[in-house]
């Protein structure tokens, strides 16, 4: 690491620039084709809803199958050389589609095929990129990173499929696809000028595949704050998987809104992000990174309680003001315990704890949308949003059992051994 950058502001790292900039390439990539794909399937193919929708669970399915085991993998590899890897492999399966679709080759089986083999890539792409940034800036640095990283990913989500549906309307969803593609070319190639050295693994023996899944769970669990981490995040994400799913239903039935206005409410979640990104270090320097960690989960909770309160009038503003709460919320939330994480875990562990957690997370989002849709089935779609909703308002209550509430900062916690 450049002995210079450890005294300097993040932004000064060139190392970590191009790092920010290959996520810029990435990040608006991935958030482009959440428009493009389901309309090339639609469009192009004249897919079935069903077709759609399986198209869209298969985008994510590898997140829950190749989770665990995509830790153990990456603690054995380089990982800026995973991240560049697995940005060709997205470039070149995504790039395939407007291909196919200009020789007269695409099919649907061919849709499903990529979107499985993308999302793969991208599993292995993520855990490597959380496990990476220690590499590259001092630990001082970590939380100013995470929360630079926390803007480009909350930015994208905001910009990119308001590009995807500008770029569909001008070339056309297949060759939409491939301005994705180019997303993740431009990642690889910034990756590829990154001076510092790509660290080797560690030199041991390589362990049994469930053996080292293990390890990195039982580590999780034996750590007490990542055990309530853990905990808390499951919660979270149970009602964040339920009112996602049930947030169209009700914007257009219950509250009886026009498509537009729907758009803007759903879109309105990413400017708390990109707040809580560009603040991010200027609070963990003034307040303390474990207490602004603490306090972005408690403060905003019961605006939680607005969200069921939406109606078709002044109230509709209600939606909004609770997506950017709790969006500054999951954003500072989510670069505290990755911070945490990358502070306090052995070096030789840390693809197998972050691997943990997103498999944990991602797993708890699928059932919070099944649940949300039996509540809502049974009781009613505004009903069902209150249960939800106050789940998420105690979702910190874990924490209560941690040491989270009594730490400053996580250099309070025990050095990484």
């Amino acid at each position: 690491m450049d002995p210079y950058a450890m005294t300097t502001g993040v932004l000064r790292n060139p190392d970590f620039l191009r790092f920010l900039t290959s996520h810029v390439g990435n990040e608006l990539g991935a958030n482009i084709s959440r428009v493009a794909l389901p309309l090339v399937a639609v469009v192009t193919l004249h897919a079935q809803p069903a077709q759609v929708a399986l198209l869209s669970a298969l985008q994510t399915a590898a997140f829950l199958v190749l989770g665990l085991p995509a830790g153990v993998w990456v603690d054995r590899m380089r990982r800026r050389r995973v991240m560049m890897v697995t940005d060709l492999a997205r470039f070149v399966l995504l790039a395939s589609i407007p291909l196919a679709a200009h020789l007269g080759l695409l099919s649907i089986g061919m849709m499903f095929a990529v979107a499985f083999l993308a999302g793969a890539a991208q599993v292995f792409n993520d855990v490597a990129d959380q496990t990476y940034l220690p590499s590259l800036v001092s630990t001082r640095q970590l939380s100013d990173g995470n929360s630079k990283l926390e803007v480009v990913r909350s930015g994208s989500f905001l910009a990119g499929p308001g590009i995807g549906g500008l770029l569909v309307q001008l070339v056309g969803a297949p060759f939409t696809m491939f301005a994705t593609a180019l997303g993740s070319l431009t990642s690889a190639l910034f990756l590829s000028t990154i001076k510092t050295p790509d660290k080797p693994p560690a030199a041991n023996e390589p362990e049994p595949l469930l053996r080292g899944i293990g390890v990195g769970l039982r580590h999780v669990w034996r750590d007490r704050l990542l055990r309530m981490f853990a905990a808390s995040s499951v919660l979270t994400n149970l009602t964040v998987g339920a009112v996602l799913g049930l947030s169209v239903l009700f914007l257009a039935d219950e509250v009886g809104l026009a498509p537009g206005l729907i758009g803007v409410l759903l879109m309105s979640g990413g400017f708390g992000g990109v707040t809580a990104g560009l603040l991010g270090a200027l609070l963990a320097r003034k307040v303390g990174t474990a207490r602004i960690t603490w306090l972005s989960l408690t403060v905003p909770a019961p605006f939680a309680l607005l969200l069921p309160m939406t109606q078709a009038d002044w109230r509709v503003a209600f939606f909004a003001v609770t997506s950017i709460a709790l969006s500054w919320s999951a954003a500072l939330s989510t670069v505290g315990q990755i911070t945490y994480r990358q502070t306090t875990v052995p070096e030789q562990l840390l693809g197998r704890v972050n691997a943990s957690f997103r498999s944990l997370m991602w797993s708890s989002v699928p059932l919070g949308a099944l649940l949300g849709g039996i509540v809502a089935q049974q009781f009613g779609v505004r009903t069902a949003l209150w249960v939800f909703m106050i789940g998420r308002v105690v979702s910190f209550v874990p924490l209560l059992f941690s040491p989270l509430p009594r730490l400053r900062d996580f250099d309070d916690v025990q050095a990484r051994s």
